[in-house]
């Protein structure tokens, strides 16, 4: 079952988020508090959105996706940003991953949103099995840049022109 997530759902979200990254080998990069997950999914003005993957027999959360909303100049509406795509290791292959792909497809069905996108490690071929097997294409003709950390501090403190 898919739900929708709830300000109780943090902790496990956070936590998943961890297994998540430990799993792309960059656990030392996810720095994210429970508290800074509580405000962008339920603060005043929410920046992200998140849905729950439950065990049909038990209600335990197994998995989430936790998106945002991006903007397509080109198509001139909206579309959904996955920013993660979890399932728990003994959870994978029951179809959790598949219904939450699903009903994020439905949002952007519903809203008019013509895109759902999101990245995925190269190295990860189950991954990309997966997403190939739902008709998701990559986009190899771009590539992603990313300023953080110093570089972004350097770039923001720059004089303005």
């Amino acid at each position: 079952m898919i739900r929708i997530a709830v300000p109780a759902d943090v902790p496990v979200i956070h936590a998943m988020i961890r297994e998540l990254a430990a799993y792309e080998k960059a656990l030392d990069e996810a720095r994210a508090t429970e508290e800074q997950l509580h405000e962008a999914l339920f603060g005043e003005r929410p920046a992200a959105f998140a849905h729950i993957a439950e065990d049909d027999a038990t209600g335990e959360p197994v998995g989430f996706a936790l998106w945002f909303l991006n903007f397509s100049t080109w198509r001139g509406v909206h579309g959904i940003y996955l920013e993660d795509l979890y399932v728990r290791p003994d959870r994978r292959g029951g179809g959790h991953g598949k219904a939450l792909l699903t009903e994020l497809a439905r949002i952007c069905v519903e809203r008019g949103y013509e895109r759902l996108e999101w990245s995925v490690l190269d190295w990860n071929k189950p991954s990309i099995d997966f997403y190939r097997a739902m008709g998701a294409l990559p986009q190899d003709e771009w590539t992603v840049y990313r300023l953080t950390d110093e570089a972004l501090a350097r770039l923001g403190a720059a004089e303005k022109l």
